[in-house]
C-alpha cells in the first residue's frame, strides 16, 4: 500500500501514530529566550515608563523618598504648564516645540530634495573620481558637531545667521545630504537602469524617465532616509544651544534642557515636556511604518 509524504512524516517508523518526540531542552531553551527577552524589554522600557509617570504625578510624589510607583495621585497639572508662560516670566516650552517643527521638518525635505538627485547621479552616471567624491562627503559626517561648532558660529556672526531659524535649518541640511546621499545611493542601484533606458527608448528625457519610473520606486528608500534625517534634525543640541540665544528661536533640545538648574527642578515639568516632545516622531515613524520598513530591507536580495 502507497503511504504518501505526509503520513510517512507524521506515522513515523513501522506506522507508530505517535506524534514525534520534542527535540531535548528545546522547551527549557525557549522559556530562557522568553525570560531574557523579557528582562531585555523591561530594561529598555523602564526609564521611559518613569518619565511618563514622573509627568503624571504630583510634585509631593515626585520628590517623594522612597519612591512611589503606585499609590501616587495623578495630575495633567505638568503637560498644562508645558503650554503655558511660567511664573517668572519665561516663554512656553511648547514654543520651542513649534520652532523643531520648522526647523527639523525644512531640514529634512531640502537635505531629501538635494541629497536624492545626488545619490541618483552618483548611481547612474561616471563621475570623475566617483570614489573619492562620496569617501570625501562621508567624512564630512566623521566629526561631530562640537568640533566644527565654533568655526560655523563665527561665519554665522559675519552673515547674521546667529538666533535666525534659517541658520539651523541650513546646517542641518548640510549634515544630513551627506548622509541622504549615502543610504539613497544603495536603493538606486536596487532600481534596475534599465526602466530607464526603455523610458527614454519611448521618448522620455533622462529627468522625465527618473521622475516617471525610478521615483516612484525610491519612496520606501526616501522615507527611511527621511525618518532617520528627521531623529537627527529633531534631537540635534549642540548647533541648536550654540547658535541660538533667544527662547523665541531656541529648538525643544536646549529649552528641555533650561529647564534644569537653578535653585530647584520641576522634574515633573521636564518629564512632561520630554514625553511631549517624543511623541512627534514617533507618530511620524509610525505613520510611515511601512514604507520604513521596507526601505530597511530593500536591497536585502540582490538581483
Amino acid at each position: 500500500m502507497a503511504v504518501s509524504v505526509d503520513e510517512a512524516v507524521s506515522t513515523g517508523p513501522a506506522g507508530d501514530h505517535t506524534p514525534p518526540a520534542r527535540r531535548p531542552g528545546g522547551r527549557g531553551r525557549s522559556a530562557v529566550e522568553v525570560v531574557l527577552l523579557t528582562l531585555l524589554a523591561a530594561v529598555m522600557l523602564f526609564p521611559v515608563l518613569w518619565m511618563i509617570e514622573t509627568s503624571i504625578k504630583e510634585n509631593r510624589d515626585v520628590y517623594a523618598i522612597p519612591a512611589k510607583f503606585f499609590d501616587f495621585a495623578v495630575t495633567l497639572q505638568h503637560y498644562k504648564d508645558v503650554f503655558v508662560a511660567q511664573g517668572d516670566g519665561r516663554t512656553p516650552v511648547s514654543v520651542s516645540f513649534l520652532n523643531s517643527f520648522v526647523v527639523a521638518g525644512a531640514s529634512t525635505v531640502l537635505a531629501t530634495v538635494l541629497g536624492v538627485p545626488a545619490a541618483w547621479a552618483y548611481s547612474r552616471f561616471a563621475v570623475k573620481a566617483k570614489k573619492d567624491q562620496l569617501f570625501f562627503i562621508l567624512s564630512t559626517r566623521f566629526m561631530p558637531p562640537v568640533v566644527v561648532v565654533i568655526p560655523i558660529f563665527l561665519m554665522y556672526r559675519q552673515v547674521g545667521l546667529i538666533d535666525n531659524k534659517i541658520g539651523l535649518i541650513l546646517i542641518y541640511a548640510a549634515f544630513n545630504v551627506p548622509f541622504t546621499i549615502w543610504m539613497m545611493k544603495g536603493f538606486v542601484d536596487e532600481v534596475p537602469a534599465e526602466y530607464e533606458d526603455a523610458a527614454m527608448l519611448d521618448g522620455y528625457t533622462r529627468l522625465q524617465a527618473f521622475w516617471r519610473y525610478t521615483l516612484p520606486q525610491l519612496l520606501p528608500g526616501i522615507a527611511a532616509t527621511a525618518v532617520f534625517a528627521l531623529i537627527f534634525s529633531w534631537n540635534e543640541f549642540v548647533f541648536a544651544i550654540f547658535l541660538t540665544s533667544s527662547d523665541s528661536v531656541r529648538t525643544a533640545p536646549p529649552a528641555i534642557a533650561g529647564l534644569i538648574g537653578g535653585t530647584t527642578t520641576d522634574w515633573g515639568l521636564v518629564a512632561a515636556a520630554s514625553v511631549v516632545f517624543a511623541l512627534p516622531v514617533l507618530i511620524f515613524a509610525y505613520l510611515v511604518r511601512r514604507h520604513l520598513i521596507a526601505g530597511v530591507t530593500l536591497g536585502a536580495v540582490r538581483r
